[in-house]
């Protein structure tokens, strides 16, 4: 099956296992783990449990979006601005370059067509009808952030890809070729020939793996977008860690900063964020406007598909932190100032202030076709 990638070998392989984070089959988070954020009360949740739990894992109309190519069609004012296409997909623009992340357009976050989380929200826009794309961010390899028919679609153009150590086999298994792949291991920079544009892959505490049997086989990270006049933050998937304090002092402060709060569960506290503790990650990252992301798409935990957004919305304003809360597709420049409305309790007729009125909805196709190989 294709859609598994593909293990590293060869001079790749070497490379990896020169990293500081290698440890002897696999890589590991090599810095301290914070105590507490694990609940020791918590049961891992089954496979049953993930598929067929209760509650609103989904919810019952599909959300508001926007289609946003009418604002792309002009520069942003402040040179920097973000849209927000689901989960962890993201379309940077930072001083005329356009930055794609962890792009996701598939049906599902599996390895099978048929099982496996499946999109429960389409992206707001058709992958063919996004601009000219400069640079793809690929964070890690789990299918909710490295997506095969994404990939393989994206393996037609001539956009190069950064990401993480060993994930490289994977895209250039599916197509991408060899000399558009840059691999970075924590506190390695790329900067593109050409430009005033710098990636540089910074710690995160997680794990990778397409199988049972590759477990932490490729690297994990986060990543910081640098341009001559704005530096953004991208948290890929990760637990709350001290890293991030170094990660202010070494490649602060951040005009955006764009962390994961959803598919989280109390027994795997140490390796995904949540609410909570994305406040408190954003502390150590110094502040600045935040965009929440890894929600709105995907049942990937058994918690209310709303609940962390919701626990987002009521304990932010106690720690003084600056949300940024667009729709979907919706382009917005964090430097303005911006309301922020809870606009996705409208497909679950909650009580809210008055919400704008909705944009007609797309009609662009809701997911990728998965390639026929």
């Amino acid at each position: 099956m294709k859609s598994l990638g593909k293990r590293a070998d060869g001079l790749r392989l070497e490379r990896m296992k020169s990293s500081a984070s290698w440890a002897g089959e696999g890589f590991r988070n090599i810095h301290r783990i914070l105590p507490g954020l694990r609940d020791p009360t918590a049961k891992m949740p089954s496979l049953s449990d993930l598929l067929c739990g209760g509650g609103q894992r989904v919810p019952r109309r599909k959300l508001p979006s926007l289609d946003p190519r009418p604002t792309w069609s002009n520069a942003p004012s402040t040179g920097l601005r973000v849209t927000w296409l689901g989960h962890s997909t993201l379309l940077l623009e930072i001083d005329a370059f356009r930055v794609l992340t962890d792009p996701v357009w598939g049906p599902r976050a599996s390895p099978s067509r048929l099982v496996g989380p499946k999109r429960f929200q389409p992206v707001p826009i058709a992958l063919r009808a996004l601009p000219s794309i400069d640079l793809v961010i690929v964070s890690h390899d789990h299918y909710d952030h490295l997506d095969y028919p994404t990939i393989r679609e994206l393996a037609n153009l001539e956009v190069p890809f950064v990401t993480s150590l060993g994930v490289g086999a994977h895209l250039e298994a599916w197509g991408v070729p060899a000399g558009r792949i840059v691999e970075l291991d924590w506190w390695e920079t790329h900067r593109p020939k050409s430009t005033d544009l710098s990636v540089t892959a910074t710690p995160s505490q997680h794990f990778s793996g397409r199988t049972l049997h590759d477990r932490n086989a490729t690297l994990w990270s986060s990543m910081v977008i640098r341009s001559s006049r704005h530096t953004v933050f991208f948290s890929g998937d990760t637990g709350l860690t001290t890293e991030y304090a170094t990660i202010r002092k070494r490649a602060g402060p951040f005009d955006l900063i764009m962390l994961e709060i959803g598919g989280y569960h109390p027994a795997w506290g140490d390796m995904h964020l949540g609410p909570e503790n994305a406040l408190q990650a954003l502390t150590l990252l110094g502040g600045g406007p935040f965009l929440p992301i890894h929600w709105g798409t995907f049942a990937s935990a058994t918690h209310d598909w709303d609940q962390p957004v919701e626990t987002l919305l009521t304990s932010a304003p106690n720690k003084g932190a600056n949300l940024l809360m667009p729709r979907l597709g919706e382009p917005i420049e964090p430097a303005h100032e911006h309301e922020v409305t809870p606009w996705w309790r409208a497909v679950d007729q909650r009580p809210t202030r008055q919400l704008p009125s909705e944009p007609p909805a797309t009609t662009l196709p809701e997911v990728m076709p998965w390639p026929s190989d």
